[in-house]
């Protein structure tokens, strides 16, 4: 009986522990693509018509985007399904007060006990971002005597109002939210801890976390502040 219950814990514990680095190497290529895409995204403070020739490149190599695309979603899918089956897997694990003690205790943290929340709150964002930017108002331009579709004025108008840019700002303050913990985390889920670097690798999570999450919230001021040109 001892026999059966250690091997039974022992293929629960490795289980979880490959959950948690799938997990992590997953959110860290997802972190990858934030740097990116916001890169991306500044163009918009430049040049309308350079955002415009950004997009207008990204769409235009159907191969490409769709490949980036599909490996989008499959990193988000196993993301997203990992951390539901772990956060399951846990509660159902541990004794209600225990759990209770546990999330309110000395090691827990304001962005470590509300990953679940920040969680829902990206997912429900990136399915409206894609129905107001992807799919949503369609106008074109011609840039360079090249005829394109003008997502700058689809990004600008949504922007303009108040509650379009409050909602991008909230979503992506949730978003640092949940990378600040998540970043040093998903290095953790491999065994790295050193007294000494620790601490810094989470400085370094927070200050990621804040650079990108302040970068896309600008530019949701950025947008609401400029308006729509005529």
């Amino acid at each position: 009986m001892s026999s059966t219950t250690q091997s039974l814990s022992k293929s629960y514990f490795l289980s979880s522990v490959v959950k948690k680095q799938i997990m992590a190497v997953t959110g860290l290529l997802l972190c990858g693509f934030l740097a990116g895409h916001l890169a991306g995204n500044l163009l918009i403070v430049i040049s309308p018509d350079l955002f415009n020739q950004y997009g207008h490149a990204l769409v235009s190599n159907k191969p490409l985007l769709y490949t980036a695309e599909a490996g989008l979603i499959v990193l988000f899918l196993v993301h997203l399904s990992m951390a539901a089956k772990l956060t399951i897997e846990n509660n159902a694990a541990r004794p209600e007060k225990y759990y209770i003690k546990q999330k309110t205790g000395r090691g827990a943290t304001f962005a470590s006990s509300t990953m679940p929340y920040t969680g829902i709150i990206i997912l429900i964002f990136l399915i409206k971002h894609l129905l107001d930017f992807k799919f949503g108002p369609v106008y074109t331009t011609t840039v360079n005597g090249v005829e394109m579709r003008d997502l700058y004025r689809t990004v600008m108008e949504y922007f303009a109002h108040p509650a379009g840019a409050a909602w991008y700002a909230f979503a992506m303050i949730a978003m640092a939210i949940h990378v600040s913990h998540g970043f040093w985390s998903a290095l953790q889920s491999f065994g790295f801890w050193h007294a000494r670097y620790t601490p810094c690798i989470r400085k370094l999570g927070i200050v990621y976390a804040v650079a990108v999450g302040a970068g896309f919230a600008a530019l949701a001021l950025y947008g609401y502040v400029q308006g729509v040109s005529a």
